[in-house]
């Protein structure tokens, strides 16, 4: 026997404290139900697993679902994205993503857009916490084991990509086709990256050019297959079509610029709270790459580990505490659609992270190594309340905890940039796939042990079935007992964000088109890195957290802007680097010589006048990028879009709206009544209407 259909899950908290309090829950469920019922969807209430938890269950009858597939074709069909009907439910089924997503979205939309507007926080319902699908079990199986056991290669396959739409939704499907596609492209820096780091020397300004074509060839060439997969989906223009988010104030009366007003207000509140996380972040490396180094004090050896400490406990707290600023911050500018809240949120999430992400290696490029003695002299001094030129003359209780600053200035390490960006593209990445997939493994087995869940829990928990058994409980069959602690288990799981991802390895092109001159072998291990990636995300996305809501999109969104904004700053950054740490004595030698041999005198005018050089270098390569993408982007779409099948049938499907269009004009067409202002309607008769104009050219013939 199968189990019972579940579309939707409503977790819903009727929990409270007083009298008061049980009546609105009771009352709000009472409605929530009335309004599922009264819209068409069967709904009953299950009791969750914590207390003063309910659990709707939500299904659509076929009758309902057959009117939300012809609602969205005609929504389709009047904005242009199709003439082509899909199949309805009786010619063939519907993918699971399709059918969720039509249900999810109706259940969600605001009630002018056809929609039921329940939602967490959606004007009056403060109850409802969360709106969830089920896994399908079966799929997943098939879908690790097909990925982990036959699927060696870097890439994903067309076909793969389909079963992902079909089960997950175009926009997580994109997210696998973005990954495929960037991992694939990663083999061509990492054998540039191979011969450079094993045949020449550290930062080859041969490489750096050759990194920052292909970053800029991949940008454009992504875009490109980014529009195939649009239109072989049947998704271009999909943006559209999108219904109003539920949480959109139409009350407000806001004009065309009062958006861009409120999102232009909004920007010194961001540079304020950057600003403050750039002084934590280089107060984080002063102490780690300086302070550490001077103190000989009692635990001298443990400061070392101070700094990361310190990072730990005080950067995620102030990402977290910005990040509910950037929440109100993006609520405050009132967006009507979702894709343009998200859009507004991933900006303004990521420029933080990416001071925590590349702030560190900036330090130490264009601050560390440059100018690391004269730092090293002025942290002395503010800590010591000396220069640190007379620390050989200080004598008692002040010197026993100060390391000399002539020795400390020796030990400032000419390899950091390198080592760094061995720890980034290694160790942080290891940690971050422990993060996703393992640490959610082990929370929940403890929780599980916490809550009398564990192994020696079996024989409480067969005591306690035995007893449910013999009383009146509404779950009977075995299956509806195994379907609700499928639907009890995926509750407690958190909600899966695509952000997440999409961060994670925008994150590392960066590090890839920013920084890999300084450690050529970093592209090798982000390909390497990106083929466990993509099994991990799919155990992620099937065991370490709920079903992602399937939706529907033609791009990435704001990421490939990001992505495009990368390869700009990447031709700076290497061009500065480039010229700044070149080795210019031989290739065996282990430090950099970051400048000229013969700067002895007067070290800090010059050191001042190469870094203005570099940044003027800087400035030439960015003029020289943009030339450069105009070209490759000339190329590449002339080459790959133009004349394609995909060009050609997105062409066909607009010819085919246009005509469908026509045929439902022609169908009935009104008579047309014309204003004659007194004049005679002859409707093309009669005497006047008769043709002179022959026999005006022939009286000529006959005249000659």
């Amino acid at each position: 026997m199968s189990p019972p259909a579940v579309d939707l899950v409503i977790v819903f908290r009727s929990h409270g404290h007083s009298k008061e309090e049980i009546q609105e829950a009771e009352h709000e469920y009472t409605q929530l139900i009335h309004l599922l019922d009264s819209g068409g969807l069967v709904a009953a209430g299950k009791k969750g697993e914590k207390p003063g938890q309910i659990l709707v269950l939500i299904w659509c009858p076929k009758d309902k679902l057959t009117k939300l597939v012809e609602a969205e074709r005609r929504s389709d069909f009047l904005h242009g994205l199709s003439a082509i009907n899909p199949p309805t439910l009786d010619s063939a089924p519907l993918s699971p993503a399709r059918r969720l997503r039509l249900v999810y979205s109706y259940l969600t939309s605001a009630p002018k857009d056809g929609g039921l507007g329940v939602l967490p926080g959606a004007n009056g319902w403060h109850r409802v916490e969360s709106v969830m699908a089920l896994h399908d079990k079966k799929f997943n199986h098939h879908w690790i084991a097909s990925w982990t056991r036959n699927k060696l290669g870097f890439g994903v396959g067309m076909a793969e990509l389909d079963k992902v739409k079909e089960q997950f939704g175009e926009s997580l499907a994109l997210y696998f086709a973005f990954l495929s596609s960037y991992t694939q492209s990663l083999m061509i820096p990492s054998a540039l990256g191979c011969l450079t780091h094993y045949f020449s020397t550290s930062f080859d300004p041969l490489y750096s050019i050759l990194l920052a074509l292909w970053s800029v060839a991949f940008i454009e060439w992504y875009g490109i297959r980014e529009r195939k997969l649009a239109v072989k989906w049947g998704t271009r223009g999909a943006v559209r079509v999108e219904r109003r988010r539920v949480l959109y104030n139409a009350n407000i009366g806001e004009r065309w610029w009062t958006r861009d007003a409120k999102t232009a207000a909004a920007l010194p509140i961001i540079f304020l709270f950057a600003v403050m996380l750039s002084a934590v972040v280089t107060t984080i490396f002063i102490f780690e790459a300086f302070a550490s180094q001077l103190y000989r004090g009692p635990g001298h050896e443990y400061m070392s580990y101070v700094p990361t400490i310190i990072f730990s406990l005080l950067v995620p707290r102030f990402l977290a505490y910005y990040q509910t600023y950037a929440v109100r911050l993006t609520n405050w500018e009132n967006h009507v659609h979702q894709s343009e809240y998200d859009r507004s949120l991933t900006l303004k999430t990521f420029a933080l992270s990416a001071i925590v992400a590349y702030g560190g290696l900036a330090l130490s490029a264009f601050v560390y190594v440059p100018y690391g003695e004269q730092i090293m002299h002025a942290v002395y001094a503010v800590l010591f309340g000396s220069s640190g030129k007379d620390v050989s003359e200080k004598s008692g209780e002040a010197s026993w905890h100060i390391q000399d600053i002539g020795e400390a200035t020796r030990l400032l390490d000419p390899n950091r940039l390198r080592n760094q960006m061995f720890a980034l593209t290694v160790t942080s990445q290891g940690v971050n796939f422990f993060m996703e997939v393992g640490l959610p493994i082990v929370m929940r087995f403890v929780d599980a042990f916490r809550n009398g869940k564990g192994p020696r829990a079996g024989s409480r928990k067969k005591v306690k079935f035995e007893d449910e058994k013999h009383a009146s409980s509404v779950v009977e069959t075995k299956e509806e007992r195994e379907l609700m602690d499928q639907i009890n288990a995926e509750v407690a799981l958190p909600q899966y964000e695509l952000f997440g991802d999409y961060a994670e390895m925008v994150t590392q092109f960066g590090y890839v088109t920013l920084w890999s001159s300084i450690y050529p072998l970093a592209p090798v291990m982000s390909l390497l890195n990106n083929w466990i990636e993509a099994r991990s995300d799919a155990f992620k996305i099937t065991v370490n957290g709920r079903r992602p809501i399937p939706t529907r999109a033609d791009t990435m969104g704001p990421w490939l802007e990001t992505l495009s904004f990368m390869t700009w700053l990447g031709a700076l950054t290497n061009t500065a680097l480039v010229f700044l740490f070149r080795q210019r004595l031989s290739s065996d030698s282990l430090g950099f010589s970051v400048f000229p041999s013969f700067i002895e005198n007067d070290g800090s005018a010059c050191r001042s006048t190469i870094m203005a050089t570099a940044l003027l270098l800087a400035l030439t390569a960015s003029h020289l990028y943009i030339v450069m993408r105009s070209v490759v982007r000339y190329i590449l779409v002339r080459a790959l879009w133009e004349g394609s099948a995909a060009a050609k049938e997105s062409e066909r499907m607009d010819e085919e709206v246009k005509g469908e269009w026509l045929k439902q004009v022609e169908k009935d067409i009104p008579e047309v009544e014309v204003a004659t202002d007194g004049k005679v309607e002859t409707e093309g008769k009669g005497p006047f209407w008769e043709d002179r104009g022959l026999d005006e050219i022939r009286s000529h013939i006959k005249k000659e």
